[in-house]
Order: structure tokens, then sequence, then C-alpha cells
């Protein structure tokens, strides 16, 4: 393989569910390689892991960071853990690239920000600040260390992911289980985000390789925000997913955050606005209505 015109993309966080959509995906380009790396293959917390399994990083090549520590209430008693992958992590690999002159795509949260946000789409331009959690504050940390040491990484910042089919577990197919267990559902209604299909986000993803690959130039570093098009609450999404598979969406009563509290805070509102990711000439991800219904297309209520 040619390797000047064929770069390696390397794909952390292999595993987990846009990981494995980012190798699924129909969007990965032919001129490239791509190589999978779950947490067997390497130890984002570990110097000699990372700087080893990366030794053959050359200028060309693209890492996508997809690894996480995801779990957002266990992360409250797990301060150190959250910080070791989410803030230490990403910045070993920045490192690397930043040593050899690859380009690091960095995938963040809607978490980043505390509750104080102003209610409108949240820009790219908006600093995170204050987050309510320890993931949030983690993740937060993660884009300080990558932004400061490879100032070329692309942060990218997403929300609510969902893939909607087993065995990923998410919100979608938890509902989807419920919808069959359960004659009605509470789920809070004054939570305001927007759903992004795990497969959506990887063509987008795949779409900035494309651009870095054929003119390096026109993504500077910096931060983009990416999320399906449109807006709703949990309780929103949980109608949709029962209408899309034909059952009534007037079995979800909706409740306040007040109702069912968890552990760590979500964001009251955290809608991110995609003009950065437009004016860079991206592609829009489509409404996150039409993501859901091919999501679940061939599902079926119990």
């Amino acid at each position: 393989m040619d390797r000047v015109n064929s770069p390696v993309v390397y794909v952390t966080g292999a595993a987990g569910q846009l990981g494995s959509a980012l190798l699924a995906s129909p969007s990965i380009p032919p001129e490239v390689e791509v190589v999978g790396l779950t947490s067997s293959d390497i130890d984002l917390t570990s110097d000699t892991s990372v700087n080893g399994v990366l030794a053959g990083l050359v200028e060309g090549d693209i890492v996508i960071n997809t690894a996480a520590f995801t779990d957002v209430d266990g992360a409250e008693i797990a301060r150190d853990d959250a910080f070791a992958v989410n803030s230490d992590g990403p910045r070993r690999l920045a490192e690397r690239t930043a040593a050899v002159g690859a380009r690091l795509i960095h995938v963040s949260t809607d978490y980043v920000f505390g509750p104080d946000v102003p209610h409108r789409p949240l820009t790219a331009e908006d600093r995170g600040d204050a987050p309510r959690t320890v993931y949030g504050a983690s993740k937060l940390a993660g884009e300080r260390e990558v932004t400061a040491t490879d100032p070329s990484a692309i942060v990218v910042r997403t929300a609510w992911v969902f893939t909607g089919r087993p065995p990923v577990r998410d919100f979608v197919t938890t509902m989807l289980a419920l919808e069959a267990q359960r004659e009605t559902l509470t789920v809070v209604d004054d939570q305001t985000g927007s759903p992004t299909y795990a497969p959506d986000l990887a063509s987008g993803l795949w779409e900035i390789v494309v651009r870095l690959n054929d003119d390096p130039a026109s993504i500077g570093g910096g931060v983009l925000n990416a999320t399906n098009a449109g807006q709703g609450t949990w309780c929103d999404l949980a109608r949709a997913v029962f209408t899309a598979v034909g059952a009534d969406p007037d079995r979800i009563q909706p409740c306040t955050t007040d109702e069912f509290p968890r552990p760590a805070p979500r964001p009251a509102y955290s809608v991110l606005s995609g003009k950065a990711w437009s004016d860079a000439g991206l592609t829009p991800l489509r409404d996150w209505h039409a993501a859901l219904v091919d999501a679940l297309s061939g599902a079926r209520s119990g």
C-alpha cells in the first residue's frame, strides 16, 4: 500500500457503540486502511501502550478517538478512572499525532456544559464550563488537553447517541424492551437535546477523514458539533420509538427530573448547533426522527 496516498485510520474504542458504527460504515473511503483498536489492543492510561501500538503512526495518518469512560453515574464514584481515560488518554493520543504530523479526531460530548448555558443551540464557540458531573468534567479536561497538545486536532462534540438495535444497550433499545414489558412508562420531559444516530455520526466522521486526506488544510483544528438535526426531550424520543414500532405513544407519561433523580445530574438543555460543521463544508446530519425510523426499520412492538 502506498502510504503517501493511502493513510491508516486508527479507531480507538472500536468495540463501543460509535467505534462499531465507524468500522461497519458504508462511508469508509476505499483509499484508507482502517485499524480498529479495542481496550484489549490499546490502553489509553499507559504511555507504553499508546506509544507502542501507535509506533507506526506517520504524517497523513488519522486517529479517531471514540474510547471513553461513559458510565455517567459510575464516574461519580470513580473519578480517577474517568479522568485517566477521558482526559489523560486523549492527551497521550494528541502527543503522538503532534509528534509525527498525523491528525486526531477526538469525540466529545454535550456534558461538557454546566447548568448556566444560554437557552439556544450551543455553538462550537461556546466553551464548556463548570459541568455538573465528573463525567462531564473529565471530558472537558480531555478537550482542553487535546487542543493544547495538538492544535491541529479536531474535537467533535455530539449528544444522545443511539443505535437502536440489540445487542447495543442504549435509550432506544431500552424503550423497545420496556414497551414489550410494561403497559405504561414514565420518562423525563424537562431535559432537551438532539438524539444522534451512531451510523449517521460515523458517516460524518468519515467525511472529515476524506477531507483531511484530500486537502489537509481545508479543516483546521478546533471544535465542531455533530448531532442529528432537530431537538426533543427524552419523553419525545421515547414516544417516537413507540410510534415507530406501532405502539401507542400515549403509553409514555412525562415526568420531571426531580421525580427521577440520578446520581449524576443530566443537562437540562444541551442542543448543539451544527453551524460550524456546515460552515466547514461538511454535510449536515439529517433530522433525528428520520434517522430513528431507519434505526428501527423491521422492529415490531411486543
